[in-house]
């Protein structure tokens, strides 16, 4: 399961965890505080803000060479990315700083800090093992020629599998930059997984926003995203030449958070090419 839904609402996993520690660390430093100490509630908050500061700032420094030519970007969080260390890195150093500086708060903060860092960790980790165990679904689809294609079919090469909709915004904005990657990496198949439209609607969107999209296929259903336990879009799905999964990410892909998410291919060994179970069309 990649996101929690509750009616017509829905969250990423890694989203709700970070959440969830933040109100932990809250609510165990508000418990300590009661034996003696000040409230390190509002302290928490900044510490956390300081820590997603430092996370994009890390990810910015890393990934620059994609900011560099819109440097815009850099303030659209949008694309996810983060990275954690940095933000970990300063959220402690914040933490002993405030505790230095206010003795009232070292015993309150400390064990609200590690209690809310602690469950963060092990239920990332937890959460990582889990998505890493789960395999490529068995869902028949349909490619733009009408005809049933299994999802199985494409396996024997490194996979990325897009679940989208035209009436998606964080999609439409996304697509040119998925479609840059199918260009500019062969090694890799790209299958543009469209939710529940039909073929025509899905045409007249790439004829008019000049996409040209290799092995775009058709979920009538949406089978595949409650396959994946996913029913946020867009969602993206990385997965090895056997179909285990790699990585998800959840949400709009930047040229940045695009690179560091194929990186989950690095230590995938290298295969020869493979004939696709479908027409070689522009959107087949």
């Amino acid at each position: 399961m990649l996101t929690f839904t509750l009616g017509t609402f829905a969250i990423a996993l890694n989203h709700l965890l970070l959440i969830s520690a933040l109100v932990l660390a809250t609510f165990v430093g508000w418990r300590v505080a009661k034996r003696g100490g000040e409230n390190p509630e509002s302290v928490l908050f900044s510490l956390f803000l300081i820590g997603m500061l430092a996370a994009r700032i890390g990810f910015v420094a890393v990934y620059w060479a994609h900011y560099r030519s819109d440097p815009w970007q850099v303030i659209d969080l949008r694309d996810g990315g983060f990275l954690a260390w940095p933000g970990v890195i300063a959220l402690v150093l914040a933490a002993l700083y405030r505790g230095w500086r206010r003795p009232g708060l070292r015993r309150p903060l400390g064990f609200g800090v590690a209690s809310g860092l602690a469950f963060w960790l092990l239920a990332t980790f937890s959460l990582t093992i889990y998505e890493q165990g789960t395999r490529l679904p068995e869902i028949t689809l349909r490619n733009s020629a009408g005809e049933t294609v299994q999802l199985a079919d494409y396996k024997g090469g490194p996979l990325v599998i897009n679940l989208w909709a035209t009436w998606c915004p964080p999609c439409r904005r996304e697509m040119p930059v998925l479609e840059d990657a199918q260009m500019q990496r062969p090694d890799l198949t790209f299958l543009f997984v469209n939710q529940a439209e039909s073929m025509q609607s899905v045409s007249t969107f790439l004829e008019t926003q000049g996409l040209s999209l290799s092995n775009v296929l058709f979920d009538g259903s949406g089978r595949l995203g409650q396959a994946v336990g996913s029913m946020a879009l867009p969602t993206t799905l990385f997965y090895s030449p056997d179909g285990r999964l790699l990585g998800s990410h959840l949400g709009e892909l930047s040229q940045a958070s695009l690179a560091r998410a194929l990186e989950n291919f690095d230590s995938v060994p290298a295969t020869s090419a493979r004939k696709l179970p479908c027409p070689a069309s522009a959107t087949c």
